[in-house]
């Protein structure tokens, strides 16, 4: 039998049954992370209200699980590329989940900062393993496609936060809406059944067979067919003579790893403080709890339609160009929220625009983490990037209320995240060169391991 590789494989399949099973099993995983963070901002009101929290001690609400992410995040990235994707995505859910639980009881702003902090070790874990796997799993031509469209996914456990909070807090009060968040736990333990590992994994760590085996298993389910490879004929590229997290600032890597770092923090910086005090602005400019809780839902569900659109575009005119166009049309949609003006649908459209806008930029940089790296550091450089993200959403929320406490005014508050989109824009024009479009995950590999050695 002819040597193969496993991108030939897998690209011959095309996008088949089995990968719309995996768009779907990583789908709701990110569906119940976009619950667990979201909740928090429309439960923010209340919570400041029963312990009299300042505009500072406010905006950290949404800051604690993102610090804890940041942990997560950089630990789960080694911790993927040693013991699998599978495994680190089903602690992930598990851990998140569980620790939702004890909120419900929250008797202070002590004890519930402490709690965020923990279910953050297990989002910080889930987004990037999400990521990887939908890269690893998906065909080269329509790679970006499934990793930015799987993104938005988080976004509608966004909205899901809304209605459920929507519903539950006027009722029955705020904790029951982190009572529901401990939900996901059952779905932990059906992924470790239905779920298997990535062939690219079990490739890269030299389990041949077992690779071949997975291959055959997708095969079944792609085509109805089986076809006996042999392992031996099974060629891997090289392995990366740096890994961990130190290949990540050797020579090889450090561009791309400043380029997606500084714009995804910028991303993140901006749709994290935006998202997490826009129900309270919305009040404070006048609308009631309803009208301010329905400007988020429609706000995020416009960010599903840019999370599935930036895949497209990216598969048309390149990843680097995506990301550049993106920043300068969040420009755009900042200008046009901070001078909106008091008409329920003029704030109405200029949020859906706001949402579509800052959501496309952030969603741009996703293909780019995971095209960046070869596979024994990919889910290492995609996590350790989404942690130093997420560090700007964790500083943004508690930065905006210092804003907003300076008594500026709603304008000020929204032109202030201009300046981090400016520096994304600049980062992705002067840092990002390559152009991964077209590439499949083997000639990445071989293409970053051959410059290492030169």
């Amino acid at each position: 039998m002819k040597n193969f590789s496993i991108s030939e494989v897998m690209d011959s399949f095309g996008v088949n049954k089995f990968t719309w099973s995996i768009f779907f099993f990583l789908g709701l995983a990110m569906v119940f992370d976009g619950y667990d963070y979201m909740i928090v901002s429309y439960t923010m009101p209340q919570i400041s209200a029963e312990w009299g929290l300042s505009a500072v001690e406010k905006g950290s609400l949404s800051s604690w699980s993102l610090f804890g992410l940041i942990i997560g995040g950089a630990i789960s990235g080694i911790v993927s590329d040693k013991i699998g994707r599978k495994r680190t995505l089903v602690y992930a859910i598990a851990i998140y989940s569980l620790l939702n639980i004890p909120i419900f009881f929250a008797p202070s702003f002590g004890f519930y900062a402490l709690f965020r902090v923990l279910a953050g070790l297990g989002l910080g874990a889930c987004i990037p393993v999400v990521t990887t796997i939908f890269s690893e799993s998906t065909p080269t031509n329509r790679r970006a496609l499934f990793i930015t469209f799987g993104m938005a996914w988080m976004i509608v456990g966004w909205v899901l936060a809304g209605l459920v909070a929507t519903y539950l807090v006027p009722r029955v009060g705020w904790r029951w809406c982190y009572l529901v968040g401990g939900f996901p736990f059952i779905y932990s333990i059906f992924l470790h059944f239905k779920m298997k590992e990535s062939v690219y994994w079990l490739a890269n760590k030299g389990r041949k067979e077992d690779a071949v085996k997975r291959l055959q298993e997708i095969e079944k389910v792609a085509t109805g067919k089986v076809t006996h490879w042999d392992p031996n004929a099974l060629v891997v590229p090289p392995k990366s003579k740096v890994v961990g997290p130190k290949a990540l600032f050797s020579k090889t890597y450090r561009l791309t790893t400043a380029g997606v770092w500084i714009t995804y923090f910028c991303g993140c910086f901006t749709v994290y403080g935006i998202n997490a005090w826009l129900p309270s602005l919305m009040l404070e400019k006048g609308l009631q709890l309803s009208s301010a809780y329905g400007l988020s839902i429609a706000q995020n569900a416009a960010a599903v339609i840019a999370n599935c659109s930036t895949g497209f575009v990216a598969e048309v005119i390149g990843r680097r160009k995506n990301l550049i166009g993106s920043y300068g049309l969040g420009i755009v949609a900042i200008l046009i929220m901070a001078f909106v003006g008091s008409s329920f649908w003029a704030i109405l459209a200029a949020n859906i625009f706001l949402g579509f806008a800052i959501n496309y930029s952030i969603t741009a940089v996703q293909p780019l983490m995971a095209e960046g790296y070869p596979t024994d550091i990919r889910n290492t450089g995609v996590s350790w990037c989404q942690a130093f993200g997420r560090l700007g959403g964790a500083l943004a929320p508690i930065v905006a209320g210092i804003i907003i406490g300076l008594n500026l005014g709603y304008s000020s508050a929204f032109l202030f995240y201009i300046v981090p989109l400016i520096f994304g824009l600049l980062a992705a024009f002067l840092l990002i060169r390559n152009e991964t479009k077209g590439k499949s995950i083997d000639q990445i590999q071989e293409e970053n391991v051959l410059k290492a050695g030169s």
